[in-house]
């Protein structure tokens, strides 16, 4: 019997989904995730794709088949008699399991008394009844996988719990239905167990601030082995990373002392520039008894200015007089 399912025994885009322990792993039939859209009548229509079609080709090719050999039965001998019936079922059947549909995105790898012999796919095939079946129809669309690393120690022993999702596509059906036994889980465990064994060779600290790194590890883990699988690895992307709570608080304090030690170490800097700049300007003043005398005289500008009073500047001849006056006296 052919296994008619997109990946062992998660049809479709199924999606990894946590079961009643952290390390078992439950495939959904769903989409992931799940989503519907709305006909042309107005009704809920899921946007995943569906097999009707075939199923009604291969009723068709059954009803065809059965009334050709019924109208040559009855062309030929005038009459339909229950042997005539009887060889149509059989007719009819045989037509039915000889010709076949695959969709756009499939392919069927067909066996011939027990050996890969053909993929077929896509459009209408053909089987020889009872030496060939098809053993396992392979979709080869992106799909999505969605897995989990609960309570998992970090470098320096932080249970943390990551989750992820992991976009893949099966490049080769042959090699996805011979090298492994059902490819659909083998991937779901292969990347739990490189995100874990990823996880444990960084620091808590790595693993928050680092998940482009983290995706790219995985990624290059997962893609090294399921290549022998005909699978190709497209993407991985961490979606989240729980850390306990306890260590929350701690992490966020540390991060707020070097936020505080980086703005005091560029308050120093900026003190330590403008104190050479002012060193420069005082000696400059030393050795220009005038540019002290305009830069005392601005300073008095801008505290009246601010303060709202009024500069009154006395001519130097009349001040010299004034001052002469007072020294005669």
């Amino acid at each position: 019997m052919m296994r008619d399912n997109y990946g062992g025994k998660a049809k479709g885009y199924g999606c990894a989904k946590k079961g009643a322990d952290a390390d078992e792993l439950s495939l959904s039939a769903s989409p992931c995730p799940t989503a519907v859209g709305m006909g042309s009548s107005g009704d809920a229509v899921p946007r995943r794709s569906s097999r009707n079609g075939a199923l009604i080709f291969g009723i068709a090719v059954f009803i065809v088949s059965f009334f050709a050999v019924l109208g040559c039965s009855f062309a030929i001998w005038g009459d339909v008699d229950a042997i005539a019936i009887v060889v149509a079922l059989m007719v009819a059947t045989l037509a039915c399991s000889s010709l076949h549909v695959a969709l756009s995105w499939e392919r069927v790898v067909i066996l011939r008394l027990g050996k890969v012999n053909r993929v077929a796919g896509p459009g209408v095939y053909a089987t020889i009844p009872v030496i060939e079946h098809g053993t396992m129809r392979v979709d080869q669309r992106t799909m999505c996988t969605t897995f989990y690393a609960e309570r998992t120690l970090t470098a320096d022993l932080i249970p943390v719990s990551v989750d992820a999702v992991l976009y893949w596509i099966v490049r080769d059906a042959e090699q996805a239905c011979t090298e492994v036994g059902d490819y659909y889980v083998a991937v779901t465990c292969l990347a739990q167990t490189a995100l874990r064994e990823a996880v444990g060779r960084k620091a808590v600290a790595e693993v928050a601030l680092a998940r482009n790194e983290l995706d790219i590890e995985i990624e290059e883990d997962v893609a090294r082995i399921s290549s022998d699988w005909g699978i190709d690895i497209i993407a991985v992307k961490v979606r989240d990373i729980v850390i306990p709570e306890e260590l929350q608080e701690s992490m966020s304090l540390e991060a707020r002392a070097d936020r505080e030690r980086n703005a005091r170490m560029t308050v120093a800097s900026v003190e330590a520039d403008l104190a050479e700049a002012l060193s420069e300007a005082a000696k400059i003043y030393a050795d220009s008894e005038n540019a002290m005398k305009l830069r005392t005289m601005l300073m008095q500008y801008e505290t009246v200015k601010e303060s709202g009073g009024t500069v009154v500047t006395v001519p130097t001849a009349v001040s010299d007089g004034f001052a002469e006056g007072v020294q005669i006296r």
